[in-house]
Parts: structure tokens; C-alpha cells; sequence
């Protein structure tokens, strides 16, 4: 079994994290993993600066995985602040009682690597990582895939197995086939 370890995405891993995204092209089609922030919409090649920004300035949140020294995926979170623009945003307003502390908004894995655990250790990360930030609610909107055949390049937001199997509940359907998740973290020292 493959040993994999978590780092925080920070200044001292940006390069990691920028060597994987370019290894896949900037990721969906030139993503780098902004979509979700409030920035995200504007396309073009100034989005790895853009993304370098919110690095530096602590204005995202993801865990990296590794396999030594070689980034192979990560799950991005943040606050609601930091990631305002989820998928499915009018069914999800419509619902909304409250906003949580924390968003999960995509894990990305490096496609050699697929198939072998990579999101669900990124997702724990994620959830490790909220935890020694304070803990609170997070909450998540991954694709329900039973008696389906998905893409796992298509699955950004993971499948709702995992986030169960890591003790997420469900809300509400959001769409046709992803739902809002969630689940109390407890700061790391009450853990």
C-alpha cells in the first residue's frame, strides 16, 4: 500500500502544487483551481499569477497530498468568503437556513494516480488541517454516482460515498445528482 503524507498548501508547497497543475494543463481546462473563489469567473493565462496571490496572501485553504516528494492531488477549502461560487448556487440559496464555517469545494487527483485513494486521504487532510484552523461546520456538495458510470476527471467535488464513509450527512439534494453535505468539526485540541 502506498504511503501518502499531507502538507498544507502554503508559499514553501506553491511549487508543488503549481508543478502538478501544469502537469495537467491548468487542470479543466485552465482552471488552477480558482473557479470557486470570488475571482474565479474571469478566464485567461493570468490565473496561476491570480492563484499564486491567494497563496501568498492566505486567501486559500487546500491539503496536498504526496507520495514522497511529488504533489499527486489535493482537496481545496475555505470559508464561504473565500469561496463564494459554488455549482447549483440558485438551488442552493433557495435552501440555505445558514452559511457553515467551512466549504469543500473540489480535490483533484493526478491521473496516474486515480483509483488509489488519493481524494479520500486528501479529504481527511482537509478535514485535519479545518480542524487546527478551529474547527466548525463544513459542508460539501459531492455527485452521487450510484448505478452511474462517472468520470473520475469529472468528479471535482468527489463522490458522495467518500464524504459519508468521513461521517458527512445529508442535507438536500442540490441538482440532479449532487447534494449538500455536512459535518461538525471539533477544533484539534477538543478532538
Amino acid at each position: 500500500m502506498t504511503s501518502f503524507t499531507i502538507k498544507a498548501l502554503s508559499p514553501k508547497t506553491w511549487g508543488d502544487f503549481a508543478e502538478l497543475v501544469e502537469h495537467h494543463n491548468g487542470v479543466w481546462g485552465g482552471c488552477w483551481c480558482l473557479e470557486f473563489h470570488a475571482d474565479g469567473k474571469e478566464r485567461g493565462p493570468h490565473r496561476r499569477e491570480k492563484k499564486e496571490c491567494h497563496v501568498r496572501n492566505g486567501t486559500t485553504h487546500a491539503a496536498l497530498v504526496y507520495e514522497g516528494q511529488r504533489c499527486v492531488g489535493w482537496c481545496q477549502f475555505g470559508s464561504p468568503e473565500e469561496l463564494p461560487r459554488i455549482k447549483h448556487q440558485r438551488a442552493y440559496r433557495e435552501g440555505l437556513e445558514s452559511l457553515p464555517q467551512w466549504r469543500i469545494t473540489c480535490l483533484f487527483v493526478d491521473k496516474e494516480y486515480r483509483g488509489r485513494g488519493v481524494s479520500k486521504v486528501a479529504l481527511g487532510g482537509a478535514l485535519a488541517e479545518i480542524a487546527r484552523l478551529g474547527g466548525g461546520i463544513v459542508e460539501s456538495y459531492p455527485e452521487n454516482c450510484e448505478g452511474r458510470n462517472v468520470s473520475a476527471s469529472f468528479l471535482y467535488n468527489g463522490r458522495l460515498t467518500m464524504f459519508e464513509e468521513h461521517g458527512f450527512q445529508r442535507i438536500r439534494q442540490l441538482g440532479k445528482n449532487h447534494w449538500v453535505v455536512a459535518k461538525a468539526v471539533p477544533h484539534a485540541s477538543e478532538a
